[in-house]
């Protein structure tokens, strides 16, 4: 018997469809199935699995504005956002439609024959996409593993299934074989779970909490199955006295507010240092006020709805009464799931605010004294995805960037992804990496063959 979802508006509660959920059974034949199309898939000439991927990024842009949209409804992003994750969509998909004609093994001389290797493809991969950004972190995962030959069954997150399952249409419609990319919504306990038990899954890839990610560690441990953990973070943007402020307080709420705080990079945490603090305050209060909070689909929004009445509950606990608000946005009223942009300020160092993964739009802002004192503060956590730093002085943007335990850090800006480079994380916020041009590596297997002269 199925069991079926509702899908909820955030900025509204409206209901959007409700959705079947697939059971263990049908997660199981879904498996069956990719791993029954692996064995043409990997066969197919390097050149025309590339022309596929190509049409797939085809068929994605020209259904740009209905993902887009689709997004909007589903997930509560900013249409602007949401535009730009549909299209990063397509620009992974055609960046990773490069791959199969250059991912090139090696001839390695040695004595008495020719050596060569050779990247063979993993098989079925499993991939368990988050609500927070379905669309852009779902194509992180199946178009470099399609790309090296693997098949693909993807879960997404029972909150946002829709644009995964548009995303598998398109992908039929592309011309990529049945069974190649598989779409699978389901509660991550059964379809995650099989993913991690099955032995037909040679991979699983998942982005989500680290707690979850430690247990589907620990459960793939039984198989020596690899993994790929994208997980959670509380990253540090550290502003130096030397540092233009006027450009980092007017940059510091999209670092942290962006995707309403719901994302991992999220800079939660603003080290100033102390001799310029109480002016930073000055020019962060303006910046925090003039984020625009309310529908998503207004061109002119910048910072939309949380994703549930649970994280709406979960972000509004880091900020209980009596809490050293600072200063703090607007939002709306009523019906959504509706959570100012907040700053706290005076914190304490054990405070959950500045410990823990808030994902949503609290941000902490403590002083420090200088450079060695930012990079211990930084690098306080268990946590190590990504962070800011923002100074004029380029010897010192070096040392602060080797020193902060981070696996993607930004020089005054906030850009932690970017399909051409590696992205991932350090201690508790991760394993492997993701994007760039190594990717593959990832989603393959090293073969190393001697031929006797």
């Amino acid at each position: 018997m199925s069991v079926s979802f509702d899908i909820l508006n955030p900025a509204t509660e409206e209901l959007v469809q409700t959705i079947d959920l697939a059971g263990l059974d049908q997660t199981d034949a879904a498996i069956e199935r990719a791993a029954a199309a692996f064995e043409s898939w990997r066969n197919v000439a390097p050149a025309d699995r590339a022309l596929l991927l190509r049409r797939f990024a085809a068929a994605v842009d020209a259904d740009l504005e209905n993902l887009a949209r689709l997004e909007v409804l589903n997930a509560g992003h900013t249409i602007g956002n949401a535009r730009w994750e549909a299209g990063n969509v397509r620009d992974v998909l055609n960046y990773y439609s490069g791959a199969p004609e250059r991912h090139f093994g090696r001839q390695i001389p040695v004595p008495g024959g020719v050596n060569l290797t050779f990247h063979e493809p993993l098989g079925v991969v499993g991939v368990i996409v988050p609500w927070n950004f379905p669309m852009p972190i779902a194509a992180w995962g199946f178009a470099p593993a399609l790309a090296a030959g693997n098949t693909v069954v993807l879960k997404p997150a029972e909150l946002t299934p829709l644009t995964a399952i548009r995303l598998g249409e398109l992908a039929l419609q592309a011309g990529l074989p049945e069974g190649v990319l598989q779409i699978i919504p389901g509660k991550g306990s059964l379809v995650g779970e099989r993913f991690v038990t099955h032995p037909l899954v040679r991979k699983v890839v998942f982005t989500g909490s680290t707690g979850v990610g430690k247990r589907i560690m620990a459960g793939c441990a039984g198989q020596i199955k690899p993994v790929t953990l994208e997980l959670g973070g509380k990253s540090a943007n550290i502003i130096f006295a030397d540092a233009d402020l006027e450009q980092a307080a007017a940059a510091a709420p999209g670092g942290v507010f962006d995707n309403s705080g719901q994302d991992c990079c999220a800079r939660s945490r603003i080290l100033v240092q102390k001799s310029v603090y109480e002016k930073f305050l000055g020019l962060l209060e303006p910046a925090i006020h003039a984020v625009t909070v309310g529908d998503p689909a207004d061109e002119d929004t910048v910072m939309g709805p949380l994703i549930s009445a649970k994280q709406l509950e979960t972000v509004s606990s880091f900020v209980p009464a009596g809490a050293p608000v600072l200063f703090q946005g607007t939002a709306p009223q009523g019906r959504g799931f509706w959570f100012p942009p907040t700053v706290l300020a005076p914190v304490d160092f054990d405070a959950p605010a500045y410990r823990e993964e808030i994902f949503g739009p609290v941000v902490v802002v403590v002083p420090f004294e200088d450079e060695a004192d930012a990079v211990r503060m930084a690098n306080d956590s268990v946590y190590g995805l990504s962070g800011s730093i923002w100074t004029q002085n380029a010897g010192k943007a070096l040392r602060v960037a080797r020193g902060v335990e981070a696996g993607n850090l930004s020089v005054n800006s906030h850009s932690s992804v970017r399909y051409a480079t590696p992205f991932g994380g350090f201690k508790q916020s991760g394993l492997g990496r993701e994007l760039g041009p190594d990717a593959l590596d990832a989603f393959t297997e090293t073969k190393n063959v001697f031929i006797a002269t």
